[in-house]
């Protein structure tokens, strides 16, 4: 293999890693969209911050279930849900009461990251072979049980305040720490819940984060081999069976 021809295929993986993350038709973009909606909603309190992130939401959950294809049913209680998201968004913005929409407001962020994540998960298992987009749809999974549970907790703040033992208002901010921390069992132990049931979705979050590293992810990612091991793994071979 000459050295200009190795040097491009060493280049594609990136390059095709690179346009995933722009293209309408891949998880690397759904992938994108949530670090977007993480930055924002712990950067932003204003009621049209909020406005902004049921948006970004809107947009993710429709792009997630476009690229999994999901199921008819499922899109229709996803198409439910967004509208339910959009006319949140719009009361929102012109300035009906934060406090009255806390709830469902927090309650629709959840649903919508609890849909996602199974029609990810079913588009993979579908799939005969593990490539680019199986990897990144894994890590959107798990990513989106972060932001489900996250928001879980918020709308468990708002109707059952106060969420953690510390009192005051819980923060999204708050919540996404938590959640992340929770779900991947770092447990730095600086925001604890108050009560159940808190502490019960807190108990299964640890579970879910664990099991789906151990399995999804982890064998999502050994199983990976990328376009330039396997273009390369021929002549490999070839070169060691050679006689000697």
């Amino acid at each position: 293999m000459s050295e200009s021809h190795a040097k491009g295929l060493s280049h594609r993986p990136l390059k095709r890693l690179l346009v995933a993350f722009v293209s309408l038709d891949s998880f690397g973009s759904v992938m994108v969209l949530i670090l977007v909606t993480y930055a924002l909603s712990v950067s932003v309190d204003a009621a049209w911050g909020q406005s902004l992130v049921l948006v970004l939401q809107i947009a993710t959950v429709w792009l997630a279930l476009r690229i999994a294809q999901a199921r008819r049913g499922v899109v229709l209680g996803a198409s439910i849900a967004l509208a339910f998201a959009g006319v949140i968004a719009a009361l929102n913005v012109v300035g009906v009461g934060e406090t009255d929409l806390a709830a469902p407001v927090f309650l629709v962020s959840a649903l919508l990251y609890f849909i996602a994540p199974i029609s990810i998960l079913r588009a993979l298992i579908s799939k005969s072979q593990v490539d680019q987009e199986t990897v990144l749809g894994a890590i959107d999974a798990y990513l989106m049980v972060g932001m489900f549970f996250a928001y879980t907790y918020m709308a468990l703040g708002a109707i059952h305040s106060p969420f953690f033992e510390n009192g005051g208002q819980t923060t999204v901010a708050q919540a996404l720490f938590f959640s992340f921390t929770t779900l991947t069992t770092t447990g730095y132990g600086n925001l604890v819940p108050a009560g159940n049931p808190g502490q019960s979705f807190a108990v299964l979050e640890m579970l879910i984060g664990q099991l789906f590293l151990v399995t999804a992810v982890a064998k999502v990612i050994n199983a990976w081999r990328p376009a330039r091991w396997k273009a390369e793994q021929p002549e490999d071979d070839a070169a060691s069976e050679a006689p000697k």
